[in-house]
């Protein structure tokens, strides 16, 4: 497949709302799609680089080279030489992945730069696209969407569903199966405002902790275990105490989803970065092992003993869970029948936070897990914490964004009456934000470097994050975990923006 055939594919589906347009516009690319093109198509499409990130600077990519006139860049040959862009390393790497850049950029059309630039800076942003795939596959090859889907949950990968169905059609969705060893995408939540409004959504539910961890699969079978992330990365061998533990479980055979977490002497949460600096550590994992030592909990039970539970309810699949895993090694819990015992849920929220977790997640005692999907029958809840804080630059948007200041540099309050910056952000804008800021922030501007404009500190905004972490990149020495923008504050001067000092205090456990 033409690379220009997905970049302009790409640019129509960010042109429409309608998810049934997005959905022929998908259907009618896999049509075209040769089974091996798909691996590479789909996360095209998402915005994402089957390689990572690949460390080309702004500097690389802003120079400009003369487009070729008619295309003939093919999807695997963009994949290939990205590939081999990835394993450059050594002295004069930087130029050499210059070089490599500035001929892939030579060999593609002007439409097809675009879409490259806008990949490699990971400004392609498709929201919720994968699911849009599901359907567009399904159209494409007269498969029920509906098993799809589950093929997709079951496989844990979009792309070897895909391939498949384009290579041997709806019967090859029957080798997709609940399989101990091979990891499936986890279930996710969505959110609620409040612990009430979650149980009066679910009636008879359960409300568990929500831990501040990183979210991992066990998988054993016999002497075997393997362990997997939410992405579904083997991180086996770094987390030896995972292994430890599976052994000493009843069960001989079992897939367990739960999370771990790094606990003080006190058993209090450790910060979120020691446990994925943890989880992320390669090296000398003994000695990571004894410094940092993490404990599973788990919260539910996919298959036991060969069997599958992932179409059982809630409640029996927790009874299996509690047969296979001791009570320390599961997580807090407590049942509230209906709405009418809410301030239950509301006492165990209170209790949670006070022992330093995060907040609560409300399941419904009758759901099924709906792996790879976020189901409504699991809500989180949790405190939002929010600060006013002031752009101190944006960066010019690309893709859809072309045009539009769009990843706002954000910046707290000193004592010396200056600002340090806490991190950026483009998430929660509107497009009458994006048109709105711009504005704005061209009034406001001092320089523009062609990447990044910077603007005098005066607009206040209202950010909402889920956490802090340390950090060497910023002045203060943290940053703000998923930031997103909940409001500009016009009535409100600089001088009334929250401070490094208030940041820091409100988050003891990052700071002590």
């Amino acid at each position: 497949m033409l690379l220009s055939r997905l970049a302009h594919v790409s640019q129509e589906v960010a042109a429409t709302s309608a998810r049934s347009r997005k959905t022929a516009l998908l259907a009618e690319l896999f049509r075209d799609a040769e089974a091996d093109d798909v691996p590479i198509v789909i996360p095209y499409l998402a915005g994402r680089l089957p390689q990572g990130r690949l460390g080309i600077g702004w500097k690389v990519l802003s120079r400009q080279v003369d487009p070729a006139v008619e295309p003939t860049l093919t999807v695997r040959e963009v994949d290939a030489r990205l590939t081999a862009l990835g394993q450059v390393s050594g002295t004069g790497s930087q130029a050499e992945r210059a070089r490599l850049v500035g001929e892939l950029m030579a060999a593609a059309t002007e439409d097809e730069q675009r879409f490259l630039f806008g990949l490699l800076t990971g400004e392609v942003r498709q929201g919720a696209l994968d699911a849009v795939a599901v359907e567009g596959l399904a159209e494409a090859t007269g498969a029920p969407a509906g098993d799809v889907r589950r093929a997709v949950m079951l496989a844990g990968s979009l792309q070897a569903v895909a391939r498949a169905l384009l290579a041997d059609g709806p019967r090859a969705l029957d080798g997709f199966r609940l399989t101990v060893g091979r990891p499936v995408l986890p279930m996710l939540a969505h959110t609620a405002a409040s612990v009430s409004e979650a149980v009066g959504k679910l009636g008879a539910c359960a409300v568990e902790e929500k831990l501040d961890g990183i979210r991992v699969q066990l998988h054993r079978d016999g002497e075997d275990v393997r362990v997997y992330t939410r992405t579904l990365d083997d991180i086996t061998d770094r987390l030896p105490e995972l292994t430890d533990a599976a052994l000493e479980l009843r069960g001989e055979r079992f897939i367990l989803d739960g999370e771990v977490i790094a606990l003080d002497d006190q058993g209090r949460p450790r910060s979120f970065q020691e446990t994925a600096g943890r989880v992320g550590s390669r090296v000398d994992v003994a000695t990571a092992a004894r410094t940092v030592p993490v404990s599973p909990v788990f919260f539910d039970a996919l298959s036991v003993d060969g069997r599958e539970l992932l179409d059982l309810p809630f409640t029996e699949r927790h009874a299996e869970l509690a047969r296979l895993v001791p009570e320390p090694m599961r997580v807090r819990r407590t049942l509230v029948p209906g709405p009418d015992q809410a301030a239950e849920a509301e006492k165990f929220l209170a209790d949670t936070l006070a022992r330093g977790h995060e907040g609560v997640v409300v399941k419904a005692l009758d759901a099924p897990y709906s792996a790879g999907r976020r189901g409504a029958s699991w809500l989180k809840v949790k405190p939002v914490h929010t600060l006013d804080l002031v752009v101190l630059a944006a960066e010019w948007g690309h893709g859809r964004r072309t045009g539009k200041l769009s990843n706002l540099h954000l910046g707290a309050r000193t004592g010396d009456g200056s600002f340090a910056m806490l991190g950026k952000t483009f998430k929660g804008m509107t497009d009458a934000m994006l048109t709105w800021q711009t504005e704005r922030l061209r009034e406001l501007a001092v320089e523009d470097d062609g990447h990044v404009v910077t603007v005098r500190p005066e607009l206040v905004v209202e950010i909402a994050y889920d956490g802090l972490q340390r950090s060497t990149r910023y002045p203060a020495g943290v940053t703000l975990r998923f930031a997103r923008v909940v409001r500009y504050r016009e009535d409100k001067p600089p001088a009334e923006a929250d401070t490094v000092d208030t940041l820091l205090a409100a988050h003891p456990e990052v700071t002590r």
